[in-house]
């Protein structure tokens, strides 16, 4: 519920700027507005979650949003809306959401047995997927005939249910181990929390190369910056909105099926092949001379990436230790957050010096290169299997 009412303010919010901007510019704002204080919440969040009640954690990060959407609904209202608001409530809303993202990652290996953590994965992936569809073609409706206020009411509609369901988890104060090198008596520090959770990760092949093979995936073969030019171009102005859902539309179907991800034991080369898969399809795609070829395409990348997803969130969530899993939940919605907004920036800037072909076919054989590149080289990912006997 709350994932589906974000994308009512996520399609209003810069529909809204645009009416009162009539600039592009402005539009283009808000994805700084909001990516910044994402990528730095979530690292934060997720160092916090380390060393607090969970549920307490996430319960302030959803009052955040809340209030936020709040705001929104009735300075939209009472007509007091300006384009700086929106950047500034964006900001807000990104704060909240990159601590609580990090803080439900790490909240999800403390109820759910090791062995079923694929499944869970799979599903929660899959109900993301499914409301990032129907989320957006239900907030047209509205924001069609401007109304923003009504958007947003949904929104806080929706969350409230997410608040209520927050609030009925159970208490979740963190695990110390001997997996901690702090001394004893040492002053806490949320930034030293961060530089040990990083230098954990790189000190780990598997889990930095997860992260790596991720950023390559969505930086090199991200195509949806390209789809107005080439609605525009080669399929007509109506195809856009399937081409936008297109691939969210393959993540749901792969995650309807996925009852089979639990059996697979060598998840870190079904990482690989996922990627690799989902690579050759985007690029396969952007060779597509009929609209229908080219969404059936897109949505076979988008089951291979909703796979990538699952064994990556599932090696993270059972490799590291608990008292680690709200850094790693930060550092891992920071890449979710970073890298498909830096692939529609690769994807603009490559489709004005080759053309949106190039950069779209390109890019999709790029990836899949670099994810064959780094299985070699560094084998360690692809021989990863989960241990029966490794704990949280």
């Amino acid at each position: 519920m709350a994932n589906l009412g974000l994308q009512f303010t996520a399609v209003a919010v810069p529909v809204q700027m645009y009416a009162l901007t009539d600039s592009s510019l402005w539009v283009g704002l808000l994805g700084i507005a909001g990516l910044v204080p994402l990528v730095a919440f979530a690292l934060w969040g997720g160092a916090v979650a380390d060393v607090m009640d969970r549920r307490v954690l996430l319960l302030v990060a959803s009052l955040l949003m809340w209030s936020a959407t709040i705001v929104l609904f009735g300075l939209t209202a009472a007509g007091l809306t300006t384009p700086v608001l929106l950047l500034v409530l964006t900001a807000v809303q990104s704060m909240g959401f990159g601590v609580s993202a990090a803080t439900r990652g790490a909240i999800i290996p403390r109820l759910i047995p090791t062995t079923e953590l694929p499944a869970a994965n799979a599903l929660n992936t899959t109900a993301f997927n499914i409301a990032m569809t129907a989320g957006p073609l239900l907030a047209g409706l509205l924001v069609a005939d401007a109304r923003f206020a009504a958007a947003y009411a949904v929104d806080a509609a929706a969350f409230s249910v997410a608040l209520w369901a927050a609030f009925r988890l159970p208490a979740l104060p963190p695990i110390r181990s001997d997996a901690t090198d702090r001394p004893a008596g040492a002053r806490p520090s949320r930034w030293r929390d961060i530089r040990d959770g990083l230098a954990y990760i790189a000190a780990t092949p598997v889990l930095w190369l997860s992260f790596v093979i991720d950023i390559a995936a969505m930086v090199l073969a991200l195509p949806r910056a390209l789809f107005p030019q080439v609605a525009d171009e080669r399929f007509g102005p109506g195809s856009i909105g399937i081409l936008y859902a297109a691939i969210a539309i393959g993540s749901v179907a792969a995650g309807l099926t996925s009852g089979w991800v639990s059996r697979v034991r060598r998840q870190g080369l079904a990482l690989v092949i996922a990627v690799v898969a989902w690579g050759l399809a985007v690029g396969a795609a952007g060779l597509a001379p009929v609209l229908w070829l080219a969404v059936l395409l897109l949505a076979v990348g988008g089951a291979a990436d909703l796979i990538s997803a699952v064994y990556r969130q599932t090696i993270l969530q059972t490799y590291a230790p608990d008292e680690l899993q709200g850094r790693m939940q930060g550092v891992f919605y920071a890449v979710v957050a970073g890298g498909p907004r830096l692939g529609d920036l690769r994807a603009g800037a490559t489709a004005a010096l080759v053309g949106p072909t190039v950069a779209w076919v390109g890019g999709g054989l790029a990836a899949a290169a670099v994810a064959v590149a780094l299985a070699v080289a560094f084998p360690a990912l692809a021989r990863y299997y989960p241990s029966p006997h490794r704990t949280r």
